[in-house]
């Protein structure tokens, strides 16, 4: 069976804080609030759409968030995203030179996202990506998203894979979970905006930088 990596995209492959962060701040100003979030709260963003209304609404409030106005506001999120969702997203330094040559040693690769699909198959294409991966499954492709280990099978599957022979590169505690719940490796990005989820991870490794990857893979995976 084919060795596979499968990656975890905000975050992981890019940095796309930038951009929902101005999504979540479109829904603040819509309401006349003003801009409740700033670049020091990346690693919320990279938490879901949800977790920055709450942070922008509990900032308000002075505690905890109204559900009712985080449910109301995020699907307006998600449009706002739709519509600039490649602003300020970059990938991360070597990300893609490592996906690369990790083909070239005859791995497979995925992406594994719980950004929802539709939204990941439009970054990944503006970014002029897309067709290095040879699957995207996404928070709804599969009944449940993950920590769930669903939609890593169904990632693995469907670049011909074999889950024993595959690992998965995130950047936070639900990737971490992801990886424990599928039984393969957990490798986490170091560079990810949200410190806060590192301080709580244990990996089976650490990925400093991209260009170390293919190294870490065939050890990973013999």
């Amino acid at each position: 069976m084919t060795r596979s990596v499968i990656f975890d995209l905000d975050g992981t492959l890019a940095d796309t804080s930038g951009d929902l962060l101005a999504a979540a701040n479109a829904c603040f100003l819509g309401l006349g609030l003003g801009e409740l979030l700033t670049r020091a709260d990346a690693g919320t963003a990279l938490r879901g759409g949800r977790a920055m209304l709450r942070l922008g609404f509990s900032r308000l409030a002075g505690g905890e968030a109204d559900e009712a106005a985080v449910n109301a506001e995020y699907p307006k999120l998600l449009r706002h995203y739709d519509d600039a969702i490649d602003v300020h997203t970059r990938m991360y330094p070597r990300a893609m030179e490592a996906v690369e040559a990790l083909k070239s040693a005859g791995f497979a690769v995925a992406i594994c996202t719980n950004k929802p699909e539709g939204l990941a198959e439009k970054l990944m294409r503006s970014l002029g990506h897309r067709s290095a991966f040879g699957a995207l499954v996404g928070a709804d492709t599969t009944p449940v998203p993950k920590p769930d280990p669903t939609p890593y099978f169904e990632a693995v599957a469907r670049v011909g894979g074999d889950p024993a022979l595959s690992f998965l590169v995130g950047d936070s505690m639900t990737d971490e979970r992801t990886a424990r719940a599928a039984g393969v490796a957990s490798v986490s990005v170091s560079f990810s905006p949200d410190a806060a989820s590192r301080a709580e991870m244990s990996p089976d490794a650490w990925l400093d930088d991209y260009a170390d990857l293919p190294a870490l893979a065939a050890r990973l995976i013999t």
